[in-house]
This record gives C-alpha cells, structure tokens and sequence, in this order.
C-alpha cells in the first residue's frame, strides 16, 4: 500500500506540474522560439480550430446535439466583432464579448429544432444555419461595410494603446483567449451543467425522470457553444486570414470542425487540442511531401485532390482503429508509461 500511495503522490504530482509547465512552455518558450512561419501557419490557425472545437465538443461530445453549422456561427461572431469595433468604437474585448453574444442569440434561434429534432434530423436543421448565414452576408453589403468584393480587412489588434500587429503579438493575444475559454468550458463540464448535458445525451428519459431540466440545457448548450464559436471566428478572421469574408467560413469549415472533434475524440477538452493539430499539420506535411516528390511532374490541382483523398482515406482508417480519438489513444500510451515506471 505504501509504494502504490507513493506512485499517486508522485503521478499528482506530475499532473499538477504539468498545466504550468504547459503555460510556461506556450508563453514564453514559444514566442521566443518559434519563426513567424510557424506563429502563422501552425499555431494560429490551431488555436482558432481548437477554441471551434471546444465549442462544437461541448455541444456534440458532451450533450449529445449533432451540428453542421459550426462555421456560420464562427462568421457571425467575426462580423460582428468587426461590425461592433467599426461602428462602435468600443475597446476590442468588448467587441469580442459582444460578438460572442450575438452568435449565442444566433445559435439559440437555430438550436430551437433540438426540442423536437435529433440524430441526423438536427444536423440538417442546423445546416440551415450555414446557408442563411452565408446568404446574408452576401445579400447585404451593410455586414461588410459597402466593400463591393465582400471581402474587409480586419481592424489592428490594439489593447491598452498596445498594438499586436506582429505575429507573436497576434499569438499571445489568441492563447490567452483560447485559454481563459478552455478554463471556462473545463468549470461547465466539471460541474453540474456538465453531469445534466451527459444525462441528456445518454438518455433524455432518464435525464427528465431524474429531474434535469432537458429543454435548458439543450438551449443552454446550444448558446454557449455558438458563444464560443463565434469567438473562435473573431480569432480566425482577425489573428489568422487578417480579413473577414464569408468564404471563410464555408460548409468545408464546418466539416472540418466537426472532423477535429470526432479525431481527437468525444467529451473530452484534451481531444479537442490534439485533433485540431492532426487537421492542422497533416495537410501541411502532406503537400510538403507531394511537393518534395511530384513538383513538376503533376498538375497542381491533382496534386491537391491527392492529398484530400490521403487525408480522409487517413481519418477513415484512424476511426476504424480507434473510434474513441486521439484522447484515448494517449491515455492507454500514458498508462502503458506509468506501469514501465512501477516495473
């Protein structure tokens, strides 16, 4: 008993050195580290992929409510962020936490059909959501300011008189929401929010029997989530592509979200990350390679499709493998570790 209370001491130990290494490693070590081509392909886009994916986990993972329309809340949250910052003149954080709003009320609208909807029922009614978005803010060139293209810059990143134009700047900007976020989403599922959206995925019946309020919470989850992933858009749009249009937020972004969570895998935040680091990186070192090998010898575009058939031949076969993600496939390597250490 003494040896296996000594090894918990030491593995509590280590879980509990581990977030502030972490921390310390993506807020110091990597600024100072990393070229602007890593700041800018990689990680950027990562963290606005990965605060989407929380958003959609939340949603999907942990209350059980499919959802296709992942990229048209994160284009309500960016133009509403843009549209808040120029007519406004509000400081820049607000605009964000205005703009999460309005995606939740948005999401709230659309998360209505999940009273009565499920399954493969509710992720067509929330594809809806994707084509009305995209509608409107190409049918009224108010959203976009009058820009004939429907294409904007993105406002300077300012804080406290403070620009982070550059690209750490952009990256510490976005790792501290993305943090603050996961924080945030960590205290819902941890807490009695998260047992009521388990309940109500598992079984609505029971969860209604045992007294968990089953319309709220969908309504609840529904809002946060699109809260969340509007934010993510703001990200996106401001941190990332430097503008705000709708063809960045097309239904391919939401498949694409939805990809990172069922990879990294469901109901859980640490999945989330590691799937939006496959859908990140895979494609970049697969055109590295199909560079490296065909350059000149194939059609660029043929050369694009091949790599889409790999990647998704790639997730195929990954979730055959290993339908519970990336998260279980770490927890069963952790372990494997930790009996290594004990032997």
């Amino acid at each position: 008993m003494t040896a296996i209370s000594a090894f918990a001491t030491r593995a509590g130990l280590a879980t509990g050195l581990a977030l502030p290494a972490l921390g310390l490693l993506a807020f110091v070590a990597v600024p100072l580290t990393a070229s602007p081509y890593v700041l800018e392909a990689i990680l950027l886009p990562f963290l606005a992929l990965s605060l989407a994916g929380l958003g959609l986990n939340l949603l999907t993972g942990y209350g059980g409510q499919v959802s296709l329309g992942s990229a048209a809340f994160m284009a309500v949250g960016a133009f509403a962020a843009y549209n808040f910052d120029l007519r406004s003149g509000l400081p820049l954080p607000v605009s964000i936490l205005l703009a999460g709003v309005t995606a939740a009320a948005i999401g709230l609208v659309f998360g209505l059909p999940s009273l009565r909807l499920r399954g493969f029922y509710l992720a067509v009614s929330t594809l809806a959501a994707q084509f009305f978005v995209q509608w409107a803010l190409t049918k009224f060139a108010w959203f976009s300011n009058g820009s004939p293209s429907g294409i904007i810059a993105a406002p300077v990143i300012e804080l406290a008189g403070l620009r982070l134009d550059g690209a750490v700047g952009r990256y510490l900007f976005s790792l501290s929401i993305v943090a603050a976020v996961t924080l945030l989403v960590h205290r819902i599922v941890s807490g009695p929010e998260g047992v009521n959206l388990i309940a109500v995925r598992d079984n609505e019946t029971a969860a209604r029997v045992i007294g968990v309020p089953v319309l709220r919470t969908k309504l609840v989850a529904f809002a946060l989530s699109s809260a969340i992933i509007g934010v993510a858009g703001v990200l996106w749009a401001f941190t990332y592509l430097r503008t705000v249009e709708p063809a960045g937020f097309n239904l391919d972004r939401s498949f694409q979200i939805l990809f990172i969570i069922i990879i990294g895998g469901l109901a859980t935040l640490r999945g989330t990350f590691l799937g939006a680091a496959l859908i990140v990186v895979f494609p970049l070192l697969l055109g590295r390679l199909s560079a490296a090998a065909f350059d000149g010898l194939i059609d660029a575009g043929l050369i694009k499709l091949t790599e889409r058939i790999v990647l998704g031949t790639t997730i195929i076969l990954f979730l055959i493998a290993e339908p519970n993600g990336l998260s279980a496939i770490l927890s069963r390597l952790t372990a494997r570790l930790r009996g290594i250490g004990r032997g």
